[in-house]
């Protein structure tokens, strides 16, 4: 088990590294900060945005609203039990729910900027019904290329079941382990899905 912590960890400290490294070259000229929309109408966020968008995805009010509404929920289900129903419990339900969101977010991060892709959800520039549906979950398990190709999103899923795995062999009770790491990390990339069906449709 410890092993297995330690694996979590170190891959958390290899996408903290990554993170930390301008993968892209600076420019004097801030008109090259701004690139230009492809043929598919995308364009690549400047590494100025990039880090904003980490940053909120970790610490911004719709991620802590999310962290608290998941805490919430797991209190009033009293899950895990051991925890308790009460304030104690809600309380580290929190916490477990922020730290897990920080690993996750740090490892897509790191992986995007040392890959150069973009794991960030974007509408679909087609309105249709069908459009929307598609874009939604494809969004689940895509990334961007800079020129805006969708490829194979590893950065998101490794983020989802890593930060799932460390959780339950870190900081859960005893009797998890990370098979129900796996299981919660399948459960979390489904209802990814789900918010991007919300955004897709509901969110301006």
């Amino acid at each position: 088990m410890k092993l297995k912590i330690a694996g979590g960890l170190l891959l958390l400290m290899l996408a903290v590294s990554v993170a930390g490294q301008q993968t892209e070259p600076a420019t004097k000229d801030a008109k090259d900060d701004q690139p230009k929309p492809n043929a598919a109408g995308y364009v690549r966020p400047t590494p100025k945005e990039r880090r904003k968008d980490f940053i909120d995805s970790v610490v911004g009010p719709y991620a802590l609203a999310r962290t608290v509404a998941g805490a919430g929920f797991s209190t009033w289900r009293n899950s895990p039990a051991e925890w308790g129903g009460q304030w104690e419990g809600f309380g580290r339900r929190v916490a477990s729910n922020f730290g897990r969101n920080a690993i996750r977010q740090t490892i897509v991060y790191g992986l995007d900027e040392s890959f150069k892709l973009d794991s960030k959800f974007y509408r679909s520039k087609k309105r249709t019904f069908g459009a929307k549906i598609k874009n939604a979950l494809l969004s689940t398990v895509t990334a961007r290329t800079p020129g805006g190709r969708r490829v194979f999103g590893f950065p998101r899923i490794a983020g989802t079941y890593a930060s799932s795995i460390v959780a339950y062999e870190a900081w859960y009770p005893k009797r998890y382990d990370y098979k129900d790491g796996l299981r919660s990390g399948t459960i979390s990339l489904g209802f990814n899905a789900v918010f991007n069906l919300f955004k897709e449709f509901i969110k301006k």
